[in-house]
């Protein structure tokens, strides 16, 4: 069986803003309808049904399924119309009716990573930020200011509270309800969500040496399993481990503003936000 040839160039029923130039080895689907200010890289095959509202970046060998729709105003009340942008980095795939909006003042830009997977009704909110490899499953819905680490995994249906952090190689599980950080190289699950261990099987498949998962998992034990105040705790580890993945785990934990997601056989106070108890709460 034979399959037929992508589609190469604009459709005649796309509608294109002159401002905007198409490279010739990039394709533009039918109905189709990109607005002011965008840049399309070489390579980009945009599909049937998208709207691209305006002002944004999306590098070469990008896939746009049927129905997505991006560069749409932030969703944010406080948004007064200011010219922001979105970017999509190089070679990452946006599945069926996934939503992308650009930032807003606070920052000013969306940016989503290279090679990155964004399948099918996720919901990446103004001012997000996700890196590279990242895998977003189905109805993933994010908050405003989410920042996701490279190679992190994002399970279907997971909401995620605004402001929150999800470390580099992490997994999170399906339908989990994410409302503090995620520390880098652990898996979170559940509703409360709460955290199980290293990302053992993650970083082997990503070449991690058994020396390194190893101090991960000994910093993980006396971080999320134990009674002693997180401050003392990572001091403590801080002094026994000196791999460049347990120095990232403390750091990440000590600049948390939300918090991290605690153990389940661990005292979920002991991962509060390590921040002074007296100061102004952090914007939500």
């Amino acid at each position: 069986m034979t399959h037929p040839e992508p589609f190469s160039g604009i459709h005649t029923t796309a509608v294109v803003d002159e401002t905007t130039v198409v490279p010739p080895t990039s394709s533009i689907g039918p109905y189709t309808v990109i607005g002011p200010e965008v840049e399309i890289g070489e390579g980009v095959r945009i599909g049937p049904h998208v709207f691209i509202e305006r002002d944004t970046r999306v590098g070469e060998d990008v896939r746009i399924s049927k129905g997505a729709v991006l560069g749409t105003d932030p969703q944010d009340l406080k948004y007064g119309g200011e010219r922001t942008f979105l970017e999509i980095g190089p070679r990452t795939r946006i599945r069926e009716f996934a939503t992308i909006n650009r930032g807003t003042a606070a920052s000013g830009i969306t940016k989503v990573g290279a090679d990155a997977l964004i399948m099918s009704y996720a919901h990446i909110a103004h001012d997000c930020r996700i890196g590279d490899h990242v895998v977003l499953a189905n109805s993933v819905n994010m908050g405003g200011h989410v920042e996701i680490g490279d190679w992190a995994i994002v399970g279907g249906l997971t909401p995620i509270h605004q402001f929150v952090r999800i470390g580099r190689h992490s997994m999170v599980g399906g339908a989990s309800r994410i409302d503090r950080d995620v520390a880098p190289y652990t898996i979170a699950a559940g509703s409360p969500a709460f955290s199980f261990g290293i990302n053992r099987i993650g970083l082997e498949r990503r070449g991690f040496n058994s020396d390194s998962i190893g101090q991960l998992k000994i910093a993980f034990r006396q971080i999320f399993r134990t009674e002693i105040p997180l401050r003392i705790a990572l001091d403590q580890i801080e002094d026994e481990h000196h791999t460049k993945e347990v120095r990232e785990l403390i750091d990440f934990i000590r600049t948390s503003e939300r918090g991290i997601i605690p153990s389940r056989s661990g005292l979920a106070t002991n991962m509060e936000p390590n921040i002074d108890p007296h100061a102004p709460p952090s914007p939500t």
